[in-house]
């Protein structure tokens, strides 16, 4: 039986997703820019709001690269510590050097703060210039998983890698798949992958409930998302993932 971890921003994300019946969440905001650090009061909201489902929350303190300053690595240290503290059952973490390896001391840092919390190295493992030493050193630093699309676009470019991988780990370590994985596509990526376990969003826009509206100012920065349009985990559409993989 195959496990499903579903990306999502807020404790609303995490009911639909265990009503729609997925095992786990991955618990971030600023999806974005790829998942950043929730609040803490996100975590512990979040926790508190679901019953069966499993909370995974990732620790990554901005966007852009993978390489952190030894101010950044003490922030992830402290945060990896909080989200421990408030009930988090796993910790997603992703470190790398500039050469494009794992950060293995980063790496171990933040594992042994999690105090024996699952670890996820997340997708950071995409932008390693050698897929096969970093997943070894992953299994030496003690990781549970490792998220990756195939350091690939998505996760069906990325199939030959992930089955590869699958092999290599030899149930050492889980790979995960994710990335553009959707109803018409899992089967497939079953398929190809051979991967016990499998990770995807499930995001639908909602207009805002702002009745007044002021179209002057904007809140982002160039890239800009409509002020009241809203972004929600759709337990439909984790349920139409989720029936499309166990046909």
């Amino acid at each position: 039986m195959s496990t499903f971890e579903i990306c999502v921003d807020s404790a609303e994300g995490a009911v639909a997703a265990e009503e729609a019946g997925a095992d786990r969440v991955e618990l971030c905001s600023a999806l974005f820019d790829g998942g950043l650090t929730p609040s803490l009061g996100t975590i512990e909201t979040t926790l508190r709001s679901v019953t069966r489902i499993r909370v995974h929350v990732i620790v990554r303190p901005r966007a852009g690269d993978f390489i952190y300053s030894p101010l950044e690595i003490e922030a992830m240290e402290r945060d990896v510590r909080a989200a421990v503290a408030a009930g988090a059952h796993g910790i997603v973490i992703g470190a790398l050097t500039a050469e494009g390896d794992v950060d293995v001391p980063t790496t171990r840092r933040l594992i042994a703060a999690a105090g024996g919390a699952s670890i996820t190295f997340h997708r950071a493992f995409d932008m390693t210039r050698d897929p096969y030493a970093a997943l070894e050193q992953l299994i030496e630093l003690g990781a549970h998983r490792v998220l990756t699309s195939g350091q690939e676009v998505s996760v069906l470019e990325g199939a030959p890698l992930i089955a590869d991988l699958v092999r290599g780990a030899a149930e050492r370590i889980i790979i995960m798949p994710g990335g553009g994985i959707t109803p018409r596509n899992i089967a497939r990526i079953v398929e190809a992958t051979g991967a016990d376990e499998y990770h995807f969003a499930a995001l639908v826009r909602s207009d805002s409930p702002a009745v007044h509206r002021n179209p002057a100012p904007l809140m982002g920065g160039s890239l800009k998302r409509p002020e009241y349009e809203r972004s929600g985990t759709s337990g439909a559409l984790v349920g139409q993932v989720l029936a499309a993989a166990r046909i």
